[in-house]
């Protein structure tokens, strides 16, 4: 193991994980972040996604060593119970989350969509989710979540 320094949430965390491991498991496991899912393990399902200097990755197939001095934000680091962020507030007024085991892939995903467009298309919303897979159903909702958002963010 050795000693790398991740900055996540904008605090400057240690981890003990080797270059190699992933950074998943360094949020979960060393830094105990609940926000990213363990899904599929190879990128495709989309539980894992946290954001990058602000674009959505997958955490599960990045390694530790890729971050560098990147900023790693996980769904803890968008908002607060007290004061959330706008995706967050959005997805729970219109219900968003059944079983809730994707939605913080898809709030992440999400606010990396709107933070380089700002004000997207339904189609450009569905676009940027279509890698981000959901068994419950509430695809509807997920969309309207963040059609809701992305007004609310630019009023």
């Amino acid at each position: 193991m050795s000693q790398t320094t991740l900055n996540v949430n904008g605090m400057d965390r240690v981890v003990d994980a080797q270059p190699d491991s992933v950074l998943l498991y360094a949020l979960r496991d060393d830094l105990e972040l609940r926000g990213p899912k363990f899904g599929c393990g190879l990128g495709q399902c989309g539980a894992c996604t946290v954001l990058m200097d602000g674009t959505a990755i997958r955490s599960c197939v990045t390694p530790v060593a890729a971050v560098g001095k990147a900023r790693i934000v996980t769904l803890e680091g968008l908002g607060t119970p007290e004061k959330p962020h706008p995706l967050q507030a959005a997805f729970i007024a219109e219900q968003a989350a059944q079983c809730g085991y994707c939605i913080n892939g898809m709030i992440m995903q999400a606010a990396s969509l709107l933070k380089h467009s700002p004000r997207p298309s339904r189609e450009d919303i569905k676009q940027a989710l279509n890698d981000n897979l959901c068994r419950c159903g509430t695809h509807m909702r997920i969309v309207r979540a963040i059609e809701r958002a992305a007004g609310s963010m630019h009023e």
